[in-house]
């Protein structure tokens, strides 16, 4: 047994299969069953139910493994889907009823019963809420007293139905939630938010989120409900959970998960959503009463005694929160009202007497400068702040080092600063990396010779470094990130290294070819150390070379050169060929689920920038059609929606981007299955702008030709979203491709009966436009055009008679359509003839006078083999024409009438 474990092992380290994975998991499984692992048992039958929700046989084994480690709920559970799946198979008969008396036992005890019947009771409260009618009767029965006590519960999962419960009163509903945070109390919230608990810390988290939402939904609203008529403005009590927020950041009660938590949700509730909206007094009010709260986590050195706890993330929320109070600062006045209050924090510990002050400002001006960094240069540039920095860089206590070093890497951000310390401080740099004893140290310097090596960026001429340098340096980070034994921060720094390094490109190709490397990378992408996104991003966005370049104009080139001004050189290996290879090589080591882990991550860590990396990434990666299928599989199209939602302006042209590129080429409903194929409407809508590129304005058209053509709900929603003038505007576009794909798109719309009635309105030129259209010399064009024309004809008979109004040459363009010799171009303009002439007796007499009769004759006889749809259309013209008597059948062809309606 233990011989087949092995293989098993060796197995999966080869495949990059993911279905089979699935089935060397659920083996591996039977292996751990045999050798009583049972938690290792569950963990491989749990993978391989991940990839195969219906493998009866993994789920049936993490059945057996349940019973073991005495979970008997959940065995139960499994093994009740697979009697469901499989009702005939006694082996799955005979352990449900084991588990049955199993749990009869265990619940025989009189303690058992009446916990368990508390925490059922506390289930159905969740359900109940769920429901707007539950809600309201809890609410209305003295539900929020119980609830209080289910907060006060020593049993995890009933303080989870607690917050749950109360999720369902509060969503949406502002007089329930006023009268909920006055009756509970902000402090008790607050406390069980401060919960060592994680999962009890984050429900806490989600439940005053909603909580802030409900209340300021319910102040946007002009026109409330009766209920709602009689209360007051919510603003107090917004304004006491921001104050009870505030002052869990120090406190020492509080746990390091639910300090994040708080700055969480003040990064999310307190800046402006929208820098059109004037008003900033909650920001103004936040920094006036809690700055010093900040700074005070802020300049905390988590290896000092003193000091409330932290997590690893902390000190990143806490930068994160800094930037967007200070970003979202509207005059001079403010900012330097902001500047003066760091500045005084940072003076008061850095002139106090003792290491300990000194520290704590350091480690304050290394939050500010990866925050505010205006504000952080400032304060960096106090008198002897640098100097305390340089000299402690040196000293023998780790902790004093790690926070100088640190300090020194977050100073090297701008050029002229990283000037200055390549000069003083590269030496120091180079000394404590070949010299100390400790990795933490050693680790820090590294990334600081790696942000200092960097400082050309792209420019492949502008290098600090000696040829060969960067790349000592890069083989040294990947060593470091494949190094488990190193604890995660260190691990996390060797990727902040490769962030910068990854400008050469020579580095981006070292780093994709060692696969050990990247997997160590999106491992920790995935992990709970969320301050190592921006890092993971940075360095996928170099690798993948998404990062935008403005290609210089070559005249301006030789004008510089001849003035012997510096140009830019690209590296050889940046060129599109290298790109493809390496985008190829991150999708083989798993990129995408990297990617996909790091969208869903709530942390203020996940900045806008950082999304917006993301996105750029996801853009690159879609560039050939053949990748798109398997992100999308991996879940790729489903991450993309929020990021076109909830980024910077340019991440969301990104995302909107990389989803359209999907909707092309792929089946929307497939790529985003359900109510999603909705949501990606608004992004591709927001491509039609004039600020994006004609390429973007493009591939948004021709997704959107592709929605309009699957259901008539999503042209619908493509209307509502306003695109339908946008979409006309684009069909007199100068560009071909641009104004070919506008009319394609038009010529799903019309299915649209709204979309029809704009044609059939008077005063308009759209009819002549499609009728000129129809003669032009573009295909492409021309096909799109006499589909929609076809279309409209045949739906709004009324437009029929007014096409000869359009243009004198109406009756050579649709006798140039039915001459083609695309047989597309024929049969749309053998369908347009039939609709006009089954519509009036005029117009088909004026079709039958022209060369169009002869036409139709002989299209008629078609070819031979398979019946073709146009001679059989053009049959049903002639036929019309004999009916209305315009024409008369013989057995040798067709022969016109020599006088209307009689013999001969």
């Amino acid at each position: 047994m233990q011989g087949a474990l092995c293989c098993y092992t060796k197995a999966l380290k080869l495949t990059d299969s993911q279905a089979d994975s699935a089935v060397l998991y659920r083996n591996r499984s039977a292996c751990y069953l045999k050798l009583e692992e049972y938690s290792k048992a569950e963990a491989d039958a749990s993978k391989a139910l991940d990839t195969d929700p219906g493998d009866v046989k993994a789920r049936f084994r993490r059945a057996q493994a349940y019973q073991k480690l005495g979970r008997l709920d959940q065995a139960f559970l499994d093994t009740q889907r697979c009697a469901q799946l499989e009702p005939k198979n006694r082996a799955f008969q005979d352990l449900l009823r084991q588990l049955g008396a199993q749990i009869q036992q265990k619940l025989n005890s009189t303690d058992a019963r009446v916990q368990q019947m508390f925490s059922m009771a506390a289930q159905n409260l969740v359900v109940l809420s769920r429901d707007e009618g539950g809600a309201e009767q809890i609410f209305r029965n003295d539900g929020v007293k119980l609830i209080q006590k289910l907060l006060s519960s020593k049993q995890e999962d009933v303080v989870l139905s607690g917050l749950r419960t109360l999720v369902g009163l509060c969503t949406g509903h502002q007089s329930r939630t006023m009268a909920i945070v006055n009756e509970l109390g902000m402090e008790q919230l607050c406390a069980v938010m401060g919960s060592a608990a994680s999962t009890v810390s984050l429900a806490a988290c989600h439940l005053l989120q909603v909580m802030f939402e409900a209340l300021t939904e319910g102040m946007k609203r002009e026109i409330r409900g009766k209920d709602e008529a009689i209360l007051p403005e919510p603003s107090k009590e917004l304004r006491s959970m921001l104050r009870h927020l505030l002052e869990m950041i120090p406190a020492q009660n509080v746990s390091g998960p639910g300090r994040d938590s708080a700055i969480n949700l003040l990064v999310k509730q307190v800046p402006r959503k929208s820098l059109k909206n004037p008003d900033n007094s909650l920001s103004l009010w936040v920094i006036d009463q809690g700055l010093k709260k900040i700074l005070q986590v802020a300049g905390t050195v988590a290896e000092l005694s003193e000091g409330p706890p932290l997590t690893e993330n902390t000190h990143m929320s806490c930068s994160v929160l800094l930037s967007k109070l200070y970003d979202d600062l509207k005059s001079d006045k403010e900012r330097e009202n902001f500047n003066k209050l760091c500045e005084e924090y940072v003076q008061e510990h850095f002139r106090r007497s003792g290491l300990d002050g000194k520290l704590r400002a350091i480690q304050t001006v290394s939050v500010l400068l990866q925050g505010p960094s205006d504000v952080g240069n400032i304060t960096l540039e106090m008198s002897g702040m640098m100097d305390a920095v340089i000299s402690l860089c040196a000293s023998e206590d780790v902790t004093h080092q790690q926070v100088a070093v640190e300090a020194l890497i977050h100073a090297a951000g701008k050029a002229k600063r990283a000037s200055f310390i390549t000069a003083n401080g590269v030496a120091l740099l180079k000394d404590l990396y070949k010299k100390s004893e400790n990795d933490r140290i050693r680790v820090r310097a590294l990334v600081g010779l790696c942000k200092l090596g960097s400082a050309g960026g792209t420019d492949f001429s502008m290098k600090q470094f000696a040829e060969g340098s960067t790349l000592k340096l890069a083989k040294q980070c990947r060593k470091w990130l494949c190094n488990e034994s190193l604890p995660p921060t260190s691990r996390r720094w060797s990727v902040e290294g490769l962030a910068y390094l990854t400008f050469d490109a020579d580095v981006k190709e070292d780093l994709v070819e060692d696969k050990n490397a990247l997997l160590a990378m999106f491992d920790l992408a995935k992990s709970e150390d969320k301050t190592v996104l921006f890092a993971v991003g940075s360095t996928l966005v170099n690798c993948t070379n998404s990062y935008d370049v403005e290609k210089p104009d070559p005249q301006l080139v030789e004008l510089a050169k001849y003035a012997k001004q510096h140009v830019p050189e690209e590296h050889p290996k940046d060129a599109p060929s290298f790109v493809e290879k390496r985008l190829g090589k991150l999708l083989e080591a798993g990129v995408v689920s990297a990617l996909v882990c790091m969208v869903k991550q709530e942390s203020p860590a996940l900045t806008e920038a950082c999304r917006e990396f993301i996105a750029r990434v996801f853009l690159a990666l879609v560039d050939r059609q053949e990748d798109r299928g398997p992100l999308v599989a991996q879940g790729g199209g489903k991450a993309l929606i929020p990021l076109a939602t909830d980024n910077t302006d340019i991440g969301k042209v990104k995302a909107a981007q990389a989803l359209a590129k999907i909707a092309i080429t792929s089946n929307p409903e497939i790529a985003f299955p359900g109510e999603r194929i909705y949501e990606v409407v608004r992004p591709l809508v927001n491509l039609l702008h004039l600020e994006c590129t004609l390429l973007q304005n493009f591939e948004s058209l021709m997704a959107l030709t592709n929605l309009a053509g699957i259901s008539e709900r999503l042209r619908q929603k493509i209307i509502k979203e306003k695109a339908l003038p946008k979409i006309e505007g684009y069909m007199f576009e100068e560009n071909e491709l641009v104004r070919a794909a506008a009319t394609e798109c038009m010529c799903n719309l019309v299915l649209s009966t709204e979309v029809q009635k704009l044609f059939v309105a008077t005063g308009n030129d759209r009819l002549k436009l499609l009728v000129l259209y129809c003669g032009e010399e573009d295909e492409r064009l021309r096909k799109a055009a006499a589909g929609t024309l076809a279309m409209l004809t045949a739906e709004q008979p009324e437009l029929c008679p007014r096409i000869p109004g359009t243009t004198t040459h109406w009756l050579e363009i649709f006798q140039a359509l039915l001459l083609s010799e695309i047989s597309d171009l024929r049969h749309r303009g053998v369908v347009i003839v039939q609709n006009m002439m089954q519509a009036e007796k005029g117009l088909a007499e004026a079709l039958m006078e022209s060369e169009a009769l002869e036409i139709l004759t002989v299209l008629a006889k078609g070819g031979e083999g398979a019946v073709d749809p146009v001679s059989k259309v053009a049959q049903n013209c002639l036929n019309k024409a004999v009916e209305y008597g315009i024409i008369r059948s013989r057995e040798d062809g067709i022969e016109k009438e020599k006088g209307k309606g009689t013999e001969p």
